[in-house]
């Protein structure tokens, strides 16, 4: 169980919450800890349906095939479209961090070198196979532990000097704008992203309909403790939104704040070292999607479905990602964060739905008990995630659902209207030849 629940953890990464602090804290006018409760509730509930579908299919599995099982293949795809969306945009918002906060501490350098030598440099090491990062792994999880660690104790030790304007204002206060408070925590789903990989870990662990679940659980607890925790000391510590001097990299005002420039260099070393590792994590789960994708011929196969003949990793579709990778070098930290929380929230939905339909339609369980445990809470599930869903902005709703119509038109292409069978999207847990070095790039970075 422990080991199930750092894995999640490391997944989420912690430090996470930092990504879009200032984004969310200025949206939410000064509630980002609101905001982070509100989401943190709509994923414990998609967390609980993670179980649900986990005890009903003790598999490696993913948002895509408990759709896929619960309402058939076509809705499978199109969930799974959607959620390649969310792993196109993962290296890219890596990438557009490491150069926001690199550029801060090194202003002489202009942040679209950053973006590039990042972008290389991640796309060059997937590319040779980077069995060498596995080993200081746990190196990078470590520093984002004792980095929180420290900045609790010199944020306590700050505000016994200076004292607390209020404390309760991060959570209410008059006049708040609930709108607001949700629509930041929509973009919030971003830093969820990760709880559900522990579904993949079915095969490998004994008992999986009583572990996963709960280990499931557990880290969306102790995650969303985490984040409410670090936002909430950070707006303690630095009550006025209105004076960041950059609402991209908000975090470096907290920092300098509480510990100087020496806390703001331990913070900007340990996260863009955990950037980088998702970066690396990231790119390599998504060329290997696309690599199987064109194996399997629902992409091109002349384009994505071969291997280097020496390192056995997909170089089309890691130069091809690395190239999506540039766009960090005109889209906005906001843009970003929304687009993959667009993916998340579709795809959690899907999963509470799912419960349902295999539950109470497909199962007949229709007990008072039953309809409790598996009609009502993944209902409010759905609720949740679907208000937020709606709560994210237009440009982003824009984007999404052209991606979304792509993907049907696709659909419709590769099925000729529906006449041949749809194809799987082989996004579960890999078990193609030739995926070692990438599989060992994934889970370095968890």
């Amino acid at each position: 169980m422990p080991s199930l629940v750092f894995f999640g953890l490391a997944y989420m990464v912690p430090l996470t919450v930092w990504t879009t602090y200032g984004v969310v804290t200025t949206s939410t006018e000064g509630h980002l800890p609101a905001a982070y409760i509100v989401t943190t509730l709509a994923m414990l509930l998609t967390a609980y349906s993670y179980g649900r579908m986990v005890v009903a299919h003790p598999r490696a599995g993913s948002a895509y095939a408990y759709a896929k099982s619960a309402f058939g293949k076509a809705v499978g795809f199109i969930v799974g479209w959607v959620l390649l969306l969310d792993y196109i945009f993962l290296p890219m918002i890596c990438y557009l961090v490491i150069g926001l906060y690199m550029h801060d501490y090194f202003p002489s350098i202009p942040m679209w070198m950053w973006i590039v030598g990042s972008v290389l440099l991640t796309t060059l090491l997937n590319i040779i196979g980077i069995r060498v990062i596995a080993g200081v792994n746990f190196i990078f999880i470590a520093a984002q532990f004792v980095f929180i660690a420290v900045f609790v104790v010199l944020s306590v030790r700050k505000l016994g000097e200076s004292g607390v304007h209020s404390f309760t204002t991060p959570f209410l206060s008059s006049g708040m704008n609930v709108a607001a408070v949700f629509g930041g925590a929509a973009i919030l789903a971003l830093s969820f992203l990760g709880f559900d990989a522990v579904s993949t870990l079915s095969e490998e662990t004994k008992n999986p309909t009583v572990r996963i679940p709960r280990a499931i659980l557990l880290c969306t607890v102790l995650g969303g403790a985490l984040y409410i925790l670090e936002s909430y000391i950070g707006h303690l510590i630095f009550p006025d939104y209105t004076l960041f001097s950059s609402v991209d990299v908000a975090t470096v005002d907290v920092m300098k704040h509480v510990g100087g420039d020496l806390l703001n260099s331990f913070f900007t070393a340990a996260y863009v070292a955990g950037c980088f590792a998702s970066a690396l994590a990231s790119q390599a789960s998504v060329s290997r999607i696309l690599f199987a994708m064109g194996r399997d011929g629902v992409l091109p196969k002349p384009i994505f479905g071969h291997l280097h003949p020496r390192f056995r990793t997909p170089v089309v579709p890691n130069i091809i990602v690395g190239a999506l990778g540039l766009s960090a070098l005109f889209i906005s930290l906001e843009k970003a964060s929304s687009m993959i929380s667009f993916g998340a929230l579709a795809a959690f939905t899907f999963v509470n739905l799912a419960v349902i339909k295999h539950y109470v339609i497909d199962k007949g369980k229709r007990s008072p008990g039953d309809l409790l445990r598996y009609a009502l809470v993944p209902g409010l599930g759905v609720a949740f995630n679907a208000y937020l869903w709606t709560s994210l902005s237009g440009p982003t709703f824009a984007i999404g659902l052209t991606w979304l119509a792509v993907g049907v038109a696709y659909l419709l292409t590769l099925t000729r209207g529906f006449s041949r069978p749809v194809p799987d999207l082989s996004m579960d847990k890999a078990d193609h030849e030739g995926n070692g070095d990438i599989e060992v790039a994934a889970q370095a970075a968890r």
